[in-house]
């Protein structure tokens, strides 16, 4: 059969039944495959346009291709019981609880391991540290009502410290009270030494000076205090056990310290001097014009643990050396031998004090290496800033480490608790009285 190319025939050439497409009938419900719900119906090939073709096989037009669109009942279709897509999901908000609200991302990121009780008491403490007295004042008055029993009565003797220090006696007393009915027990009582603010330093128990080795201007810092002490008219014990020599500034200083004591009648003690006298004397040898201040600090210090034969032999000699009047003999200043304070006292703490604010405790070294067990007093302390007791840490740590015993003896309940949030307590132990 030959066709034309170049004439249209009138009439179409009629269609073979092979080649017309049989619309598929759509297979029962139950044996419809499921489509993915994600996948998207690929689309139909488009049709081709309206050639006409030489070959065996033609083509119908586009104009009577059969339809494309697919039925009702076409595979397209959604059945009834086809699976929902994504976006239609019913999530329940159970599971959504279940599956996010405990994460540190969706909701607050909270330590379980945190005691609310030790958090309330770091707080107060930190205020008070740093001179927020009103403020850790109004804490503890909230917490004493907010907390019972064992809980409760930390806060109450913060309360009573702090209401100590302060002086507040009126209040201290009506707090009695309220704590004998809330805890069932005895309140502490008030005393009128506990206001350290206004007590007077020499209720705490004499300063402790120590002086070790050879001193010099570079570490002048033990001469330093002594001044300091004499200065308030302290009562001051001066260590010299294992003081080995000294330039002649420092000798100096010494000298014009102890005389100034000694004619104030200021009771300052000296403890193991002798070693240091005898190193002192064989050193100085009469006519030789040099070290005049050691020549005085050895005066003063026959003076205190001489004899008044010893004295006067050594005071020719610096006459006939330096050409100068010699001190005369005096009477002992009361508690000047170390006889007289040594039985008494029984106590070899050094005694701290007052408002330790931005202290580095450099003096601490000597009392430390001076004891096999140092034990520092701290009820004289009325507050430690958080600088002070970091410093703190840092100069007791090494010694720790070291295996060495430390006491902190007698803090406040303010200042204990402060020592334990800045981790002192692995440091020392903290005796704090009972109340």
């Amino acid at each position: 059969m030959v066709f034309s190319f170049f004439k249209k025939q009138p009439n179409k050439m009629p269609e073979r039944p092979a080649a017309r497409p049989r619309a598929a009938e759509p297979p029962p419900e139950a044996d419809l495959p499921k489509p993915a719900a994600e996948e998207a119906p690929k689309p139909l090939p488009q049709p081709l346009p309206d050639l006409e073709f030489t070959s065996g096989k033609p083509s119908a037009p586009a104009s009577s291709a059969p339809s494309t669109k697919p039925p009702a009942t076409s595979v397209a279709a959604k059945p009834a019981s086809a699976k929902p897509p994504v976006e239609d999901a019913d999530f329940s908000f159970d599971d959504f609880d279940r599956d996010f609200t405990d994460s540190s991302v969706m909701g607050i990121d909270v330590d379980h391991d945190v005691d609310p009780l030790q958090a309330c008491v770091e707080q107060v403490v930190v205020l008070y540290a740093n001179g927020q007295e009103g403020g850790a004042r109004s804490l503890l008055e909230t917490f004493v009502r907010s907390y019972h029993g064992t809980e409760g009565k930390r806060f109450w003797l913060l309360l009573f410290d702090l209401l100590q220090i302060s002086g507040d006696r009126v209040a201290f007393e009506k707090l009695g009270l309220e704590y004998a009915e809330a805890c069932e027990t005895s309140p502490p009582t008030w005393c009128p030494k506990s206001s350290v603010a206004k007590q007077p330093t020499g209720a705490v128990g004499p300063r402790k000076v120590f002086l070790q080795g050879v001193l010099t201007t570079e570490g002048a810092l033990p001469v330093t205090e002594l001044a300091k002490f004499i200065g308030q008219k302290e009562e001051v014990i001066v260590d010299c056990g294992k003081l080995i020599g000294c330039d002649d500034e420092i000798a100096a200083q010494l000298a014009d310290l102890l005389s100034r004591a000694r004619k104030m009648r200021l009771a300052v003690t000296l403890l193991g001097p002798e070693a240091f006298i005898d190193r002192l004397n064989d050193r100085l040898v009469a006519g030789e014009a040099e070290h005049e201040p050691a020549w005085r600090l050895l005066l003063e210090l026959l003076q205190r643990h001489g004899t008044q034969e010893k004295f006067e032999e050594r005071a020719v000699d610096y006459a006939i050396t330096f050409e100068l009047s010699p001190p005369s003999w005096e009477v002992q200043a009361p508690g000047a031998k170390t006889s007289a304070l040594a039985p008494q006292s029984g106590d070899d703490a050094h005694y701290l004090s007052g408002d330790l604010k931005g202290c580095r405790f450099e003096d601490l070294v000597q009392v430390i290496e001076a004891h096999d067990q140092p034990i520092l007093d701290f009820s004289g302390v009325s507050r430690l800033d958080f600088v002070s007791a970091g410093q703190l840490v840092n100069r007791l740590a090494p010694y720790k480490a070291a295996g060495r015993d430390i006491i902190i003896r007698s803090p406040n309940h303010l200042v204990a608790e402060l020592m334990a949030v800045v981790g002192l307590n692995k440091q020392a132990r903290i005796v704090v009285p009972k109340s």
